[in-house]
């Protein structure tokens, strides 16, 4: 299936941020700063759903462990949902954005400003739990017998944001992106099996009717 060089996709997944205080135990925390976060915007060989068609078949999407050999990852910005203010940045020694064994791994000091250190005790609270990310497809794979796509290839990391949900309404515009008109086929199909039953149903009623008469 072929990648969408030119359109940003977006990823919400339902991996966790932690805040870490003073009491974070023996790991070592990335940043010296009381208001700490870390967690995992994606993470590597994990299928997850990216859609669900009209007949309950489930398109997946898969993380390669190689995808950000040659991703740009220059000036990564965290945000809250992808908008607003910029609460961490690389640039500024704020973010830390990189793979590892597991996934594409994040910490952020979230002191800089009003806006990041509120946000540091959302997630304390447990008000924000999910993390998603914004990046430029390079290359991809798809297998249409197991209906996934594997991400080979990012190209490049624009930001990586706490979220208020998992899931996430460009999602969607990322799928029909990745695969290729499914989902517009799908919603054509669903439009069609509906006529059909409400001109069945039109039909019934005339023949009651005339019954009746």
């Amino acid at each position: 299936m072929p990648a969408k060089p030119n359109e940003r996709q977006y990823r919400a997944m339902p991996v966790m941020v932690r805040a870490l205080g003073a009491d974070y135990g023996k790991r070592e925390k990335r940043f010296d700063t009381e208001y700490y976060v870390e967690g995992y915007a994606s993470t590597f060989d994990d299928p997850y759903v990216l859609f669900e068609d009209f007949d309950g078949n489930e398109y997946r999407e898969i993380i390669a462990p190689t995808a950000f050999a040659d991703a740009d990852m220059t000036d990564v910005i965290m945000q809250f949902d992808h908008s607003g203010k910029v609460l961490a940045r690389m640039s500024n020694g704020t973010l830390i954005v990189e793979p590892d064994e597991h996934g594409l791994f994040v910490a952020a000091d979230l002191s800089g400003s009003q806006a990041a250190r509120d946000l540091y005790e959302e997630i304390t609270n447990g008000l924000i739990t999910r993390m998603s990310w914004a990046f430029m497809i390079a290359a991809d794979e798809y297998d249409r017998e197991t209906r996934t796509t594997t991400i080979t290839r990012v190209k490049k990391v624009y930001d990586v944001s706490a979220v208020s949900l998992p899931a996430d309404p460009n999602t969607e515009i990322s799928a029909r992106n990745l695969l290729n008109g499914v989902i517009e086929q799908s919603r054509k199909e669903f439009a069609r099996r509906k006529g059909a039953l409400l001109r069945a149903k039109a039909c019934l009623a005339i023949t009651n009717a005339k019954k009746g008469n």
